[in-house]
C-alpha cells in the first residue's frame, strides 16, 4: 500500500507517469483536473462552488481543493494506495493532506518531483496541438497526427494550438510554477519524503527511475 504525490512543472509528464504507476500497481489515480470535472458534472456542493470560482476566472481555492481531495481519497478504490497528480500545489494544501491522512491512521509515503530543463518543457508544450472538434490531443514531436496537420479522426479539420501552449505563455507558467512550488519542495525535503527523478529521456526510462526511487 503506497500513497504518493507527484510534483513537477507543466509538461514534465506527471499525468503519463502517474497513470502508468497507478494502473500497474492497482492504485487509484487522483488527478485534480479529472476530479474537478467530475465534481462539476455531478453538481456536488464542492463541484458547484468550484464552478463558481472558475466562472469568475479564479483559481479554485485551497478550501475547495482540499475538500475534493479528502472526498476522493476516501473512496474505496483508494484504500489500497493512490497517486496524487496536481495536488498539493501549496504548503497549506500539503499540511491539510497530512492532517487528513493522520486522522485516518495513514501517512504519505513519498513526494516525487519530476524535473526537466525549462527549454525542454517549452519545446514539448509548444508542440502540443488539439482537434477543435473532438478535443483529441497531439504532440508534433512525440505524438504527431498521421499527416502532420489534421486530426486523424477528422481529416478535414486543422489542428489548433491552445493559447496557454504558446512559447511565451509556457515560459510565464513555468516562472509561476517555480515561485509557487519551491516552498512545497522544501516542505517535503525537510520531512525526508522528497524524491527527485529526471523527467528527460524515453518514457520507459523515466518510469523505471520513478519505480526505482519508490523501491517498487
Amino acid at each position: 500500500m503506497v500513497r504518493v504525490v507527484l510534483l513537477g512543472p507543466p509538461g514534465v509528464g506527471k499525468g503519463t507517469q502517474g497513470r502508468r504507476l497507478a494502473s500497474e500497481h492497482g492504485w487509484a489515480l487522483i488527478s485534480t483536473g479529472e476530479m474537478l470535472r467530475e465534481a462539476v458534472a455531478r453538481r456536488t456542493p464542492l463541484g458547484i462552488e468550484a464552478q463558481k470560482q472558475m466562472d469568475q476566472g479564479l483559481l479554485v481555492g485551497d478550501e475547495v481543493m482540499i475538500g475534493l481531495v479528502n472526498e476522493r481519497s476516501a473512496d474505496t478504490d483508494a484504500a489500497g494506495g493512490f497517486v496524487l497528480d496536481g495536488f498539493p500545489r501549496t504548503v497549506p494544501q500539503a499540511d491539510a493532506l497530512d492532517v487528513t491522512l493522520t486522522r485516518r491512521g495513514h501517512a504519505l509515503d513519498a513526494a516525487v518531483s519530476l524535473r526537466a530543463p525549462d527549454v525542454e518543457l517549452v519545446r514539448r508544450m509548444s508542440a502540443r496541438r488539439e482537434c477543435p472538434v473532438c478535443k483529441r490531443a497531439y504532440n508534433l514531436v512525440s505524438w504527431p497526427p498521421r499527416d502532420g496537420r489534421h486530426c486523424d479522426d477528422h481529416p478535414d479539420v486543422d489542428l489548433i494550438q491552445r493559447a496557454d501552449d504558446t512559447p511565451e505563455t509556457v515560459k510565464r507558467r513555468l516562472v509561476v510554477y517555480g515561485q509557487q512550488t519551491a516552498p512545497l519542495l522544501d516542505y517535503y525535503r525537510s520531512r525526508g519524503r522528497l524524491r527527485e527523478v529526471e523527467g528527460l529521456g524515453a518514457m520507459d526510462d523515466v518510469y523505471r527511475a520513478l519505480t526505482r526511487t519508490l523501491g517498487l
